[in-house]
């Protein structure tokens, strides 16, 4: 991703002049300015090809507010989805629910709050709940028809099943579940149909791979079955992030009364006397102004955010829970001589869960999966959208960065192949099959080149950034603008060709990187929920339980093979919900889940 702004320009110019020059999409985006839904909350009825509405919006709980659910709030469409009660343990969390994340102008975006959401004034429409179990119990009485599912990932499956035997459909974020076993549990329950809320409606289960729903990464997948970047055999992925001790992401501040001697125990005190110091300043400024002056209204919105900041703050320092009661574990980190490195109280384990292996799954589970399931949707497309099963994965751990605080890596890197199209002739000798190279790279402490995957063809090279802007370029070529020929013959492919100037008219109707849907948050509840209300077995989400599955089963298996720096062969068997193999070697019991 390391272009200069001239470089950038140009990638994004021919990869919206390659749309512009295919009739569907110039004629999908005289639709979309004519429908004026530029300006929506998104293309996804339109580019996916479900309704604008349903009859009526469903009915759901939302499992888990805290970073990841209250962003899943944020993409809501009240056209589609009704929450009527949430459930999370942390006060804070509620909190955030209803009023949103007001510490940056990015979080208040994607974070904005139940109230903003829907426009209302106050918290009596929903139901608040503690414990899961809770809300699931009390499902039916409040009218709950489906769940959004965001707790940590090792209660991913729990939740689900029992949202699922109470006859609820679910849409449960990712990583699908904690084991490989797990997601094959989850399966198996979404198709008893004695759970399912009628005989003819199957209870749907959606895993939250946004990328599904990312308008850019379906761009992608026109060009590549296109035959636009000619033959794909390499595809680099990179989430870099500049987390270091003292400054990680996913190590919040702890309030002071749940660990006092926690390095960041002065965060929140500190950040609310300053807020309170900031807001008595602006009072004063604001006394001082004349009633006309045009500054007042800049410096009312400063009082009012810095007054709904310290609401924030006061709201987490306040956060107090019984983690015990919850099965969080209080746990010594020692070393080999049994010198205790660490100690974590419960509360941290609930707080910082993306960093212990019981409750979370690293950085495969967090970020690579994303990237590793965008691999697999470019792979597919070059096999008639069938996806394929990954062959083998080597992969290396390593912890440079941070001291002994957690149980997850620093870093982690791995490499997959995939099988090219015809791999599976049995004409073709087994040692002249071809395969595509996958390389991904998860790193801290350097934040250089951010996030993003590259495809490299014969005849292209395709950039995604950030999930928010995409780049085509001729092979290595990153200067020339691209005009795409098709050939006389129509059984040929189209062609990149380099020319000094460019097609206007192309560019113009291709600009899609400039509409609103991004990152695919709402297309995907949207669709979740015109699914529900349209059942059928055609009307199914894009990331089904079996799609999740093989992409737990690449980022879990990755996982191993990181951790002993090894090679690891896929097994088939793997992928399949009904076959009771895992790479895990634990066989899935629904039984257990019975009470």
């Amino acid at each position: 991703m390391h272009l200069t702004p001239e470089q950038r320009a140009i990638g994004k110019e021919n990869f919206n002049a390659a749309l512009g020059s295919r009739p569907i999409r110039r004629d999908f985006l005289k639709k979309a300015v004519a429908a004026g839904i530029a300006s929506g909350k998104g293309l996804g009825p339109m580019y996916f090809d479900y309704g604008k509405s349903v009859p009526e919006p469903v009915r759901v709980g939302v499992i888990g507010t805290g970073d990841e659910g209250c962003v899943l709030i944020g993409a809501i469409n009240p056209d589609f989805v009704t929450v009527k009660s949430i459930a999370d343990i942390r006060p804070y969390n509620i909190w955030r629910a209803f009023h949103g994340d007001h510490y940056s102008p990015t979080a208040a975006k994607v974070r904005p709050g139940l109230l903003s959401v829907y426009g209302w004034k106050d918290e009596k429409n929903v139901k608040v709940y503690k414990a899961y179990e809770e809300l699931i119990e009390n499902a039916k009485q409040d009218g709950i028809e489906a769940v959004i599912i965001a707790l940590p990932l090792h209660l991913h499956a729990p939740a689900a099943i029992a949202a699922m035997r109470a006859g609820l459909h679910v849409l449960t974020e990712k990583l699908m579940a904690h084991s490989v076993h797990e997601c094959k549990e989850m399966a198996r329950v979404a198709q008893d149909s004695q759970f399912w809320p009628a005989k003819d409606q199957p209870l749907l289960l959606a895993v939250g791979h946004q990328r599904h729903y990312n308008i850019l990464y379906e761009d992608a997948v026109e060009m590549i079955s296109k035959g636009l970047l000619g033959d794909l055999h390499y595809i680099r992925a990179q989430w870099h992030r500049g987390n270091l001790p003292g400054h990680d992401s996913w190590q919040p501040p702890m309030p002071r009364a749940a660990k006092p001697n926690d390095p960041l125990a002065d965060y929140l005190d500190k950040r609310l006397k300053s807020t309170k110091k900031n807001l008595d300043q602006l009072r004063v400024e604001l006394k001082n102004l004349k009633p006309g002056d045009k500054k007042r209204g800049d410096v009312e919105k400063m009082i009012a955010l810095a007054e709904i900041q310290i609401q924030q703050l006061d709201a987490q320092i306040a956060d107090d829970v019984d983690a015990e009661k919850y099965d969080y574990r209080y746990l010594e980190l020692k070393d080999a001589a049994g010198t205790v490195l660490y100690k974590r109280p419960a509360t941290e384990e609930l707080i910082r869960w993306r960093l212990w292996d019981r409750t979370g799954g690293g950085l495969m589970a967090e970020l690579g999966s994303h990237q590793l399931d965008a691999a697999s949707i470019f792979i597919a497309a070059l096999h008639e959208g069938k996806k394929q099963l990954p062959l083998t994965v080597a992969a290396s751990a390593t912890r440079p960065l941070f001291p002994a605080d957690r149980d997850v890596e620093d870093h982690v890197f791995c490499i997959l192949d995939f099988p090219a199209p015809g791999y599976d002739d049995p004409k073709i000798p087994f040692s002249e099959r071809k395969k595509i190279g996958v390389q991904y790279a998860s790193i801290n402490g350097n934040g250089f080149g951010g996030y993003g995957e590259t495809v490299f063809g014969t005849t292209g090279t395709l950039l995604i950034d950030r999930e928010e802007e995409a780049l085509l370029y001729r092979t290595s070529d990153v200067t020339g603008k691209i005009k795409v020929v098709q050939s006389s013959d129509k059984k040929k492919p189209p062609e990149l060709k380099i020319e000094e100037g460019g097609d206007p008219e192309s560019a113009a109707f291709g600009a899609l990187g400039t509409l609103p849907a991004v990152r695919g948050y709402t297309e995907e509840i949207e669709h979740w929920a015109w699914c529900i209300r349209n059942p059928g077995p055609e009307n199914q989400p894009r990331c089904t339980a079996k799609v999740a599955l093989g992409d737990a089963v690449i980022a879990l298996t990755a996982n191993q093979a990181a951790r002993k720096n090894t090679r690891i062969a896929f097994q088939k068997e793997w992928f399949d919900p009904d076959r009771d193999e895992t790479p895990e070697d634990v066989k899935p019991d629904v039984s257990r889940y019975e009470t």
